[in-house]
């Protein structure tokens, strides 16, 4: 229709704009579905065939008209533009391009959105530049107390706990916000769920789980890897002492490894030999929070004074010989903003993230569902009021690809409940 040309074409001409502003950018160091050293740029001839013989965009080459603009463009525009017709979705669905797609989008702090009821979920890239920062992605349906577990090229893992006549168990799922592919994980019943990743040698999917001891001595308790897609169940690596994750923030993928603040310890996951190593951590003694995010291609660290009114933030300059130096020292104003904002109730929960690089934000959760975010330097830069807005310690990178592992689980669905 006259309507989609014109949305598509808006869509296109800002990417055009984008891309004359800023012709290569940063791919992010955890990017592992991409199968090449430049995932958007080896494909060209194929993919430019693939359009046809008339150009995609009038007087330009496919050559830019795709690698230039349409793999600038964000995924629900990007989806629009395959409706203008075949040639714009043959070029615009080619696995090499979705992946280079996918490594141009931006890594997001992720929050969700409860209903009422607890019984749907809104899933919410929090971009602070975009003029709506809280446009959900998708919405989802399911039992009371849904959450998110993990993150991992554009797939969540999802967690609910159902009642049992033993009381209450972990009922985990899998789904693609932007494709709206969902599967429940049966496999993972009566496991521990601890983290997601890439194995790179195998191109396979991996979830790292941890078996309770049911009793004494049990030789079946400890660290399992389920990969998804597979008829086995998880196998058993061993590791009872994984069990010290259990009470840790989630994992922080990076540099090929997952990674864990415990203690006064970073426990690591190595997902390419798939056993566990510790790293030194920079908290210094009398701050008793600590956890850790990625930040400007580095893994970064902040910790929280006993007082809850200074936080340190840290970045590993070197990870082979674990050296940290110090980012910056954030003074939260907090009895400050309870004066601004005529806040007098207590903040529940903090939350580093990065933008643009080196641009650091706090979010700092209140129980009026206020969620602040404040700068390196102290300052208040947004207050978002929204029922059940709650922050988590994941990342959004939005994509397309398509997975083979999905149609093989059992219960998989696409555009369909718990998609609403």
């Amino acid at each position: 229709t006259a309507q989609l040309h014109h949305r598509c074409r808006s869509s296109v001409l800002s990417a055009a704009v984008t891309a004359q502003h800023n012709p290569t950018p940063r791919l992010s160091s955890t990017t592992a579905v991409a199968p090449r050293t430049d995932p958007g740029r080896a494909p060209m001839a194929e993919a430019a065939s693939a359009a046809g013989a008339t150009p995609l965009l009038p007087g330009l080459p496919d050559e830019i008209s795709i690698w230039e603009i349409l793999v600038r463009l964000p995924p629900k525009p990007l989806l629009r533009c395959r409706a203008v017709c075949p040639a714009w979705r043959r070029a615009t669905s080619a696995r090499d391009f979705l992946l280079a797609h996918h490594a141009r989008q931006p890594a997001l702090p992720l929050l969700y959105r409860r209903s009422g009821n607890g019984s749907s979920i809104d899933i919410i890239p929090c971009d602070h530049q975009a003029a709506d920062e809280l446009r959900s992605v998708a919405r989802l349906d399911g039992a009371p107390g849904i959450f998110l577990q993990a993150c991992c090229d554009g797939l969540l893992i999802l967690g609910t706990w159902n009642k049992t006549d033993e009381g209450y168990a972990m009922m985990a799922s899998i789904c693609n916000p932007v494709t709206r592919q969902y599967a429940p994980l049966h496999q993972l019943d009566g496991f521990t769920f601890l983290g997601m990743y890439p194995h790179c040698p195998t191109d396979e999917y991996r979830l790292l789980l941890y078996l309770a001891p049911r009793f004494k001595d049990d030789a079946q308790s400890g660290s399992y890897i389920f990969t998804l897609g597979s008829d086995q169940p998880p196998r058993h690596i061993g590791c009872r002492d994984a069990k010290e994750l259990l009470h840790s923030p989630r994992s922080v993928h990076f540099h090929g490894s997952l990674h864990w603040h415990t203690e006064r310890l970073i426990m690591v996951f190595d997902t390419t030999s798939e056993s566990f190593r510790q790293m030194r951590s920079p908290i210094v003694p009398d701050h008793v929070i600590g956890d850790l995010f990625e930040m400007s291609d580095m893994l970064g660290m902040f910790s929280l004074n006993a007082e809850e009114t200074i936080v340190d933030i840290w970045v590993m300059l070197d990870y082979e010989s674990q050296v940290w130096a110090s980012k910056g020292r954030v003074e939260l104003p907090i009895s400050g903003i309870r004066l601004q904002l005529e806040k007098f109730d207590t903040w529940l929960d903090l939350v580093a993230a990065s933008w643009n690089g080196d641009d650091v934000l706090m979010m700092v959760k209140f129980e009026d569902d206020s969620l602040l975010q404040i700068d390196i330097d102290g300052k208040l830069v947004a207050s978002l009021h929204r029922r059940f807005l709650c922050p988590t310690r994941l990342r959004l990178k939005q994509s397309l690809v398509s997975h083979t592992f999905f149609p093989t689980l059992e219960g998989y669905v696409v555009n369909a409940l718990p998609f609403i």
